[in-house]
């Protein structure tokens, strides 16, 4: 598949790119991942207002911005790479997708223009254990008439910060989501601890909270799954190429033996190993983000071209860490150098939405394999 980008596309990187320039220096990053909420609302509101960029790929028609797949995964990208730290990923990605997919149309118009605005900060409330995003292994209820839940949720992302929750729960032995209030009577929300200080995690435990069920039939949790799926991977690939860069530049600073390190055979070889590695990873993001383009996120093949995309973004990026870390020498793993950062980032999203491993096997069963 050929793969490249439209004019307007590439200027809407260039503005993307440019807006993290000035908002996300590694001084920023360190400051912001030592706070509770992990973000500026100023910044966030500047990236909702200026850049549009909260619901990007959701139709207009449904209450988003009206592009697709491919502007989203060129904004994950650009986050990924400079570490941005917002509840783009947890707002603008999981609850607006979540309730593109699941709600009537009243019920999009009325709850995502807050969203995209930024006034409004949603979050996904799915996972309660390492694999639930599979409908057979959620626990969390709905009383009969739908109108509240009870249930506990892990690794919700911003859920501390999210002033909408969008829960999973059964309802009649159905998967189905729900809109519940942050703030609401039964809600209960701390935060959980994470190897990555920039994405906040939060447990959300729910005891009759008052709920309003999304749509009219039992959701297909997989749309949303996939889409999350491509995101995270190309996030992965921003953050990959930012800590590749930084390898190159600081061989090329480092003097031994009279010489920059980089001008060594060893050290050339290790670095285009890890140019091909990302780069193929780069293919694969970019790939499947084009497949939900055109085909959409329901089907096999975009379920493929997803878990493919992050087993490969994963696996590139935790080697482009490591591998930075290690050319970087004695002062790679300090805490005064920026790699740990990312180190972090790709270790966290290693696991994060599965393992790769686990992405491979779903690969597989979505080939008919």
């Amino acid at each position: 598949m050929a793969f490249k980008l439209t004019e307007d596309q590439e200027q809407f990187r260039d503005i993307v790119a440019r807006f993290c320039r000035d908002k996300s220096p590694t001084t920023a990053v360190r400051e912001l991942m030592a706070t509770e909420a992990g973000y500026d609302a100023g910044v966030w509101q500047q990236l909702c207002a200026e850049v549009g960029a909260v619901g990007i790929h959701v139709p207009e028609a449904k209450g988003g911005v009206g592009f697709g797949p491919v502007e989203l995964s060129i904004v994950m990208e650009e986050f990924g790479r400079s570490l941005l730290c917002s509840p783009y990923f947890a707002s603008g990605v999981l609850a607006t997708t979540a309730i593109a997919e699941a709600a009537t149309a009243e019920q999009a118009n009325e709850l995502l223009p807050g969203i995209v605005s930024g006034d409004v900060i949603g979050a996904l409330a799915v996972s309660e254990d390492a694999r639930s995003f599979e409908p057979e292994r959620l626990q969390t209820v709905a009383a009969e008439d739908g109108g509240s839940v009870t249930g506990s949720k892990h690794f919700v992302v911003d859920g501390l910060n999210a002033n909408l929750l969008i829960v999973s729960a059964r309802l009649n032995n159905e998967p189905r989501l729900f809109a519940v209030d942050a703030e609401a009577a039964g809600v209960t929300r701390s935060a959980q601890a994470s190897m990555d200080p920039t994405r906040k995690l939060a447990r959300v435990e729910f005891d009759n909270a008052p709920a309003t069920l999304l749509g009219n039939s039992a959701v297909d949790i997989t749309p949303i799954y996939n889409t999350a799926l491509v995101a995270l991977a190309n996030e992965m690939v921003g953050g990959a190429q930012a800590l590749l860069d930084a390898a190159v530049e600081y061989t090329k600073l480092r003097v031994q033996f009279g010489r920059t390190i980089g001008s060594f055979q060893a050290i050339k070889h290790r670095l285009a190993d890890l140019l091909l590695q990302v780069e193929l990873a780069k293919s694969t993001a970019y790939q499947a983000a084009q497949v939900l383009a055109d085909e959409g996120a329901a089907g096999a093949k975009a379920s493929e071209a997803a878990s493919l995309a992050k087993a490969a973004c994963a696996d590139a990026y935790l080697e482009a860490a490591i591998q930075c870390i290690q050319l970087h020498g004695g002062i790679g793993f300090t805490w005064e150098n920026d790699t740990h950062l990312w180190f972090k980032r790709a270790k966290s999203s290693e696991v994060f939405l599965g393992s790769p491993n686990q992405h491979r096997e779903r690969m597989l069963q979505a080939m008919g394999v």
